[in-house]
């Protein structure tokens, strides 16, 4: 078995994955994939990649639009969801959810957390930790014993997004797009992967 490695994927991040496909004889092969991280090497997949290189040509990722229709990208935490659904990342990673949508392939975002996050729902009770980070204001209210200001402490990040916002932002775009968010243990990752792009874990 086969699966395909987007060539965007940072090295040395995702070795816990490769261990535990490695032991499990699947082959890892890396090529830039159009939608998602991780997707079946299929026969018409595998084909692209065959003929392209017989041809000494180097595959562009929009050569695999029609030949695979199961994907999954992967985030490596909570905090990058984040980004992406309500951050900077946002319009690039709708362009993905759409790109997916109108070439009739099911996207999974498959986030990966320590906080026991495991189904959208969950992230309604999911507390950002970016919103206990405080910071000293301008405002003196005091002084110390050894006579330096005492400053008012607030919060560092007060707009960051809580986890009902966030839960909310998925649902829509799930609604929307045909996304489906899925949520695993940092350690599950290897098998969730392989699980959802329907291959035995």
């Amino acid at each position: 078995m086969i699966i395909i490695q987007d060539k965007g994927q940072q090295e040395g991040k995702h070795e816990e994955k490769n261990q535990y496909w490695n032991e499990h004889g699947i082959e890892i092969l890396n090529a830039p994939l159009p939608v998602g991280d991780y997707i079946l090497g299929n026969n018409q997949v595998m084909d692209v990649i065959f003929r392209k290189d017989k041809r000494g040509v180097s595959v562009k990722k929009m050569d695999f639009l029609g030949t695979y229709d199961v994907t999954v990208d992967t985030k490596k935490d909570i905090q990058e969801l984040i980004g992406n659904v309500c951050g900077k990342q946002h319009a690039r990673f709708r362009d993905e959810c759409i790109l997916a949508k109108n070439n009739n392939i099911k996207l999974y975002i498959l986030i990966q957390n320590l906080d026991g996050v495991t189904c959208i729902d969950d992230l309604k009770f999911w507390e950002n930790p970016r919103r206990k980070i405080m910071k000293n204001s301008a405002e003196i209210i005091g002084t110390w014993k050894n006579g330096k200001p005492k400053y008012k402490r607030v919060p560092k990040y007060p707009s960051a997004t809580n986890g009902e916002t966030l839960m909310k932002a998925c649902k829509t775009m799930q609604e929307k797009y045909g996304v489906k968010f899925v949520f695993c243990h940092n350690s599950e990752q290897g098998y969730m992967v392989l699980n959802l792009l329907g291959m035995e874990g």
